[in-house]
């Protein structure tokens, strides 16, 4: 059996890739090895599934931190099966196994992946949300947004003790942060691993505290942070501001800041993708003889002839007068839909008028309306 690539090998990503890049590569990968793209290729085939058998540990966050303390043997209790046999000294060999236990029980067996608790972690992501206005997603804009995050102490220096002061490693559990237990089973002598009661799983007791943190580390400020909305943007997209997100624990890099845009609906215009549609109410007189008419768009108005005989519902389209492409070049259309507002409020003399102008009109002028009501039963 060949032996397993690492997942984060396999989409192509780093061990701190955000959520984000992981689904992106998984897409892409998934999008050039999937079967349908590649029919009959048999090695395409396999990376398609082995894609998808990493893109299911590593979207889950639960399966991606067992995997990252255990290894393969976090996720998949059969991984190992058959490889160890029996060890030197007459004995099982638990090196895979003890990862497997340790998944499902918080420990594991003799030594082997334990996550050092004084290692650096990456700090949690902050997710907020922003309103733009339409022409604000459209053009793109500078805005700004408030949030509370924790940063790290700039008394201790993220250590979590007083200056001139160093924090003891645990004596019970010489920095582990866990405490091996021994037990007798049919199977022989078994370990299993449970939290440091003296360190309460941190590895190490500071005996004084930083005055600023209460030993935490780390303090809560708030700030403001400048956001640059791109141009293109639509409701409900979000945008990543990598490392201004909460701090990192002993010295890892700090989490991202995800904002969800929100744009505002807009009293004329809506749009889909990169298309605006409106619609244009124009006169009677205006259909029937043509004219020009000024058009809003989100540059501001156009002029535009519409022809004579325009009807109702009838749709012309603005070349370039869309929204921009996000990240890209050029831009979509406008639709404009046009309606034959009917008059109102008319005096005698309007409507005298009207008579006269429709008695002197024949089938001929109304194509639809002879098509329709002329046709037998």
């Amino acid at each position: 059996m060949a032996e397993k690539r690492d997942y984060y090998e396999v989409l192509g990503v780093s061990k701190n890739a955000s959520e984000d890049e992981i689904k992106r590569a998984y897409k892409k990968l998934a999008r050039k090895y999937h079967p349908d793209m590649n029919p009959g290729d048999k090695e395409a085939e396999e990376k398609f599934k082995e894609v998808n058998e990493a893109n299911e540990v590593l979207s889950n966050p639960e399966k991606k931190a067992k995997y990252d303390q255990f290894g393969f043997a976090g996720v998949d209790p059969n991984y190992g099966a058959g490889q160890g046999g029996y060890g030197g000294a007459g004995g099982f060999d638990f090196g895979d196994l003890g990862d497997i236990f340790g998944s499902f029980f918080g420990g594991g067996f003799g030594g082997g992946g334990r996550r050092n608790p004084n290692a650096p972690q990456r700090g949690e992501s902050i997710r907020a949300s922003l309103s733009v206005d339409f022409t604000e997603a459209a053009f793109g804009c500078e805005k700004s947004i408030t949030i509370d995050r924790s940063e790290q102490c700039p008394t201790c220096k993220g250590k979590g003790c007083a200056p001139g002061t160093t924090p003891e490693v645990c004596t019970e559990c010489h920095g582990t942060g866990t405490v091996t237990q021994a037990q007798r089973t049919p199977f022989g002598m078994m370990q299993s691993q449970t939290v440091c009661p003296k360190c309460r799983g941190k590895g190490q007791i500071i005996h004084q505290p930083c005055p600023d943190c209460r030993g935490a580390g780390a303090v809560r400020k708030r700030r403001t942070i400048q956001v640059n909305i791109p141009a293109g943007i639509d409701n409900g997209q979000t945008i990543s501001l990598r490392g201004q997100g909460h701090s990192g624990k002993n010295g890892g890099p700090a989490g991202d800041l995800l904002i969800t845009v929100m744009v505002r609906p807009h009293e004329i215009f809506r749009r889909d993708g990169t298309a605006v549609f409106c619609e244009a109410p124009i006169t009677f007189t205006q259909a029937v003889l043509g004219g020009t008419l000024e058009i809003p768009t989100i540059d501001g108005k156009v002029k535009y002839d519409i022809p004579e005989g325009t009807q109702t519902g009838t749709v012309f389209r603005l070349r370039g007068k869309g929204i921009p492409v996000l990240n890209g070049r050029g831009r979509g259309d406008q639709y404009v839909t046009v309606n034959i507002e009917t008059p109102r409020n008319l005096n005698r003399e309007q409507k005298e008028a009207l008579k006269k102008f429709s008695e002197s009109l024949g089938e001929g002028n109304y194509e639809k309306h002879k098509n329709f009501f002329g046709k037998k039963k």
